[in-house]
């Protein structure tokens, strides 16, 4: 592959970024030093950076030190294991929003980021191909919703079996059509009420 670093997408990619991670305080925390220092360089993440680290007790210590509200992290570590350090994040930090990027594309995996609570969840080797996962994650998390693109829930799907669901009591309206989208989506309270415009 060929990174087309002037190309249209990649320049819109980078605004979005800039956009999106704006006034946020991100800690990145990835096994690999290469993949960890090319990321934290990139200006859309740098301006936002309050820390980065490559094991899981680093980066425990730095959301403890930094208080950041979104963590990025891989589940491969130099030492220790993503999914642990989201697992660790979410119970002392509630607020703090988390993306981990899956190194291995196993139905194991994936459910385990998804019981460890992760707000997004992607694949490493959808970084660069142009489908923007990275960007509609960002996007989908800072609106408050989970981010679990089509791949992600197609593997979670298999370990799940599939009961006969019931028949409906009585069909539901339009606005319950509404609703319902929006949590399929992946959307939170406070942005299904922002969508609906329900005022608190």
């Amino acid at each position: 592959m060929e990174l087309r670093l002037d190309s249209h997408s990649n320049r819109e990619a980078i605004h979005q970024e800039r956009r999106l991670l704006h006034r946020r305080r991100l800690v990145v925390v990835f096994g690999d030093r290469l993949t960890l220092c090319s990321f934290c360089l990139a200006e859309p993440i740098h301006s936002s950076l309050v820390g980065a680290a490559t094991t899981e007790e680093e980066g425990l210590a730095l959301v403890r030190r930094t208080e950041p509200d979104l963590l990025i992290c891989s589940s491969y570590l130099e030492t220790g294991y993503g999914i642990n350090l989201l697992k660790s994040v979410r119970s002392e930090l509630p607020s703090c929003q988390l993306l981990i990027v899956l190194v291995r594309e196993t139905e194991a995996v994936v459910c385990e980021a998804m019981q460890a609570y992760a707000d997004g969840v992607i694949f490493k080797s959808s970084l660069g191909t142009g489908r923007g996962d990275l960007i509609s994650a960002l996007h989908t998390i800072a609106d408050g919703g989970v981010y679990f693109p089509e791949e992600i829930r197609r593997l979670a799907s298999a370990s799940r079996p599939s009961p006969p669901l019931p028949p409906l009591i009585e069909e539901l309206t339009p606005r319950e059509l509404e609703v319902v989208t929006a949590v399929a989506r992946g959307l939170k309270n406070n942005a299904i009420a922002q969508q609906l415009d329900v005022i608190s």
